[in-house]
């Protein structure tokens, strides 16, 4: 891709950071409104429609089965269309299911409702995650910190949803005031996505005008086993991908209801996410150096591991200042571990096969999430209740950890 070295700005205009910034909205839509609002609606939903834990978990279950069925789908799409109209296609639809689900009372139709918001969250996500490992090679010394401020645009929805949320079910009408609370979210998505179309155009053309450099060195013959994906040698770090969709998944469903269930005002929840989210945005540039330095497995490692500890303090204890503590270091930590993925496939593979590895990495986060918010349900529903489930969920991580520190670069 052609860049204007002086000033480190990309033919076009815009500064890297400007358009990862935007990009990161895709982020915010896909995953940090379309799958992590849930967790703040879950209470008064369950409340009112006399849910168990294991039907409620079963809502990011069936969202987590759409993603993996939109993850399969993406690279199919991507050979046909220009990711950046995958990622736009995406966020339109999933803005309409978002809103579709403040139609229905009955669990049934939900189901659907987030089954088909998981495809459409999965197409934004790796599209724009696509693009944004594009972007890092206008500025490879920066890499780590575009592709964090893309994935860090996660806490951006995940703060909006904090604040919008509780706003929404103070004033909406009575009874189902949760309806209200999935239109708003909805409207939120529609604005994130008009403000997609920049980015999406401009990378666009610096695409167009990179092309020449791109089949260059596509027809510069690569040594054998280096800069072609293989599930088998990248096996570590698939797994330990898979066991972090698990783990992460059960906290990002129940914390909030965990905190309701320990007593903590609205205030506080309200506090307890929008920091999470903020600590998301903040992770972009505190594991930067990790990710741009790390080749193998070592990022994915750390950070599950210290997800893990984040996952089991609000298991052992209830005590605020700690339960808040856990939330910054979770927010500090699960987006970089994806951002992690993305980055070992930057560093190991070739740009043409940079949509297979990353829909690869895809599909097992989608796999493991799948698992994670029943498991996480069934073990609420008995004794020791969602303290138990968060125990599971720390385990996931932690032997995700383990599994990840295994994978080693592959050139």
């Amino acid at each position: 891709m052609e860049t204007n070295n002086r000033a480190g700005t990309p033919a076009g205009g815009a500064h890297p950071v400007v358009l990862a910034l935007a990009l990161s909205l895709g982020a915010a839509v896909s995953l940090g409104i379309t799958r992590f609002a849930y967790a703040l609606l879950l209470p008064p939903m369950r409340a009112d429609l006399g849910w168990s834990y294991t039907l409620a978990g079963g809502m990011n279950t069936v969202n987590a089965l759409g993603y993996l069925l939109g993850a399969l789908a993406t690279p199919w799409l991507l050979r046909r269309w220009a990711p950046g109209g995958v990622l736009l296609c995406g966020a339109a639809l999933a803005s309409l299911f978002m809103g579709l689900c403040g139609f229905f009372l009955d669990a049934a139709p939900l189901l659907v409702q987030r089954l088909l918001a998981g495809v459409a969250s999965a197409l934004v996500f790796v599209a724009g995650g696509l693009m944004a490992a594009r972007l890092g090679a206008l500025a490879p010394q920066r890499g780590g910190l575009l592709l964090g401020l893309y994935y860090g645009g996660t806490g951006w929805g995940i703060s909006l949803s904090a604040l919008l949320v509780p706003w929404v079910l103070e004033r909406a009408p009575h009874p189902h005031a949760w309806t209200w609370a999935w239109w708003a979210l909805a409207v939120a998505c529609v604005l994130a996505t008009a403000v997609l179309v920049w980015p999406v155009r401009v990378l666009r053309r610096l695409d167009a005008a990179a092309q020449p450099a791109v089949q260059a060195a596509a027809a510069v013959p690569l040594p054998q086993g280096q800069g072609v994906f293989s599930a088998r040698a990248m096996a570590p770090a698939l797994v330990g991908y898979g066991l972090f969709g698990v783990g992460y998944i059960g906290y990002m469903t129940f914390v909030v209801a965990l905190l309701r269930e320990q007593g903590a005002s609205a205030a506080a929840v309200t506090l307890f996410y929008a920091l999470l989210g903020l600590a998301v945005v903040l992770s972009s540039r505190i594991w930067a150096g990790l990710l741009d330095r790390s080749r193998g497995g070592q990022a994915l490692a750390v950070l599950c591991g210290l997800l893990g500890v984040a996952t089991v303090l609000p298991a052992v204890t209830s005590v605020w200042p700690v339960m808040l503590a856990s939330g910054l270091l979770f927010g500090g930590v699960f987006l970089s571990v994806v951002a992690s993925t993305t980055a070992l496939v930057r560093h190991n593979l070739a740009p043409a096969q940079w949509a297979l590895g990353i829909s690869a990495f895809t599909v097992v986060f989608a796999a493991g999430q799948i698992v994670g918010p029943t498991v996480v349900g069934l073990i609420a529903d008995g004794p020791g209740g969602l303290a138990r489930g968060l125990v599971f969920s720390a385990a996931a991580l932690w032997l995700g950890a383990l599994v990840a520190a295994r994978q080693k670069p592959l050139t």
